[in-house]
């Protein structure tokens, strides 16, 4: 029997995030550690539950054992429901065949099935590796008063970066009238979030027809909406003022991490309206001894610190000892900074440990001229050596 549901809202998690070099080489980017206590899903499914959205369809693909495992029933998200809740939805195989995602868009083809169990009228479609705070009840009630076929989430983006997006025109009333996928001129700097809303029986019958199309990237950026815009669809903006920031790369991961260090510029994560919510690591209270020092950093618990911590994060479980220096860095869980090490503009992964007086990354004073910082980053479970110097850029 169909569960009816209003909106269903499906995940998108599946990415290489091959950019982020040796932090993906064992797990998905959403399940990358950020913030000291969380993984970067975390935004999304918190932003989900806290819009009243409780079905939720994770779309895995690829390293996703270590994602699945901490995503489990759901229950820190308050998704482990008896109608509804979220489920890890992998490629798999079928009475006649079977095949990897090859796209987007026939990820979702892929689980229509998943999707028509409850019936939904609305289909809510995410991204799994941005950090933001969004309401997405307020995008589907703009929807619903557009009477939209497809609703898209803007932000805009410095124009010298919208190359890297897919770029919105619209007119007044805020109908789209124009999208372009990562155009070498784009015409504005209206950027797709990657978030979509659609009419569920509009969109099935788009996935239909583009799994049909031999000729098709399954893509909904290059097929499903050029398509539904062709055909004169009613498609509407919904413009995002709020933070938003893609970390697909290892400079705006460490940038996006730096910025929760500052209220007026990033996320506030001690809303009590707007809570994060991430699966607790369980550890014991941090530990500062007596020749710690700390300055505008946050600490997450587990930790021992015995050195100096300037404008960094601390995840759980990390020991910075006795003379080490950690400035302006990302410190993942389980790392270890040995004495005398000192760490600049870096990000050290998981289970990492940094050998006695090694010198990690240099003092940045400005981004590159590709609006990049120039970030070292030590891969995890690395081992490095005492006394060595890794570069700025480096990536061990």
């Amino acid at each position: 029997m169909k569960q009816k549901k209003e909106c269903v809202a499906m995940l998108l998690a599946g990415g290489q995030g091959a950019r982020l070099g040796v932090l993906t080489g064992q797990v998905a980017k959403p399940a990358v550690p950020f913030g000291g206590k969380y993984r970067i899903i975390d935004f999304t499914l918190s932003n989900t539950i806290n819009s009243h959205i409780d079905t939720i369809g994770v779309l895995t693909q690829y390293q996703p054992f270590e994602l699945n495992t901490y995503i489990g029933n759901g229950q820190p998200w308050d998704l482990d429901r008896l109608n509804g809740g979220v489920y890890v939805l992998p490629p798999f195989m079928r009475a006649k065949s079977g095949e990897w995602y090859k796209g987007t868009a026939n990820a979702i083809y892929q689980n229509i099935a998943f999707i028509d169990k409850y019936n939904p009228t609305y289909v809510l479609v995410l991204s799994g590796d941005h950090i933001y705070k969004m309401d997405y009840s307020l995008m589907l009630e703009s929807h619903i008063k557009n009477r939209a076929d497809c609703s898209i989430a803007v932000f805009e983006v410095p124009i010298k970066e919208a190359s890297r997006f897919g770029i919105m025109n619209a007119d007044a009333t805020g109908r789209i009238s124009e999208f372009e996928e990562k155009p070498k001129k784009p015409k504005s700097n209206k950027a797709s979030m990657g978030i979509y809303i659609f009419t569920w029986q509009k969109l099935r019958a788009y996935l239909i027809a583009d799994e049909e199309d031999k000729t098709s990237q399954n893509d909904f950026g290059k097929n499903i909406i050029p398509n539904m815009l062709n055909a004169g669809e009613r498609m509407f903006e919904y413009s995002f003022k709020g933070y938003w920031k893609d970390v697909g790369t290892v400079s705006s991961l460490w940038e996006a991490n730096m910025d929760i260090l500052d209220k007026d510029k990033g996320i506030n994560l001690n809303d009590p309206n707007w809570k994060i919510y991430a699966r607790n690591s369980a550890e014991p209270p941090h530990f500062v001894g007596q020749n710690a020092s700390i300055e505008r950093s946050m600490v997450s618990e587990g930790c021992e610190i015995d050195g100096a911590l300037k404008n960094s994060i601390l995840s759980h479980s990390c020991v910075v000892k006795q003379g080490a220096l950690i400035e302006n860095s990302v410190i993942m869980p389980g790392a270890v900074i040995e004495e005398g090490a000192v760490v600049k503009y870096s990000i050290v992964g998981p289970n990492a440990r940094i050998g006695k007086d090694a010198h990690i990354g240099e003092d940045l004073s400005a981004q590159t001229e590709n609006g990049e910082w120039e970030i070292a980053l030590i891969g995890p479970e690395q081992e490095i050596e005492s006394g060595t110097i890794v570069t700025k850029g480096q990536m061990i």
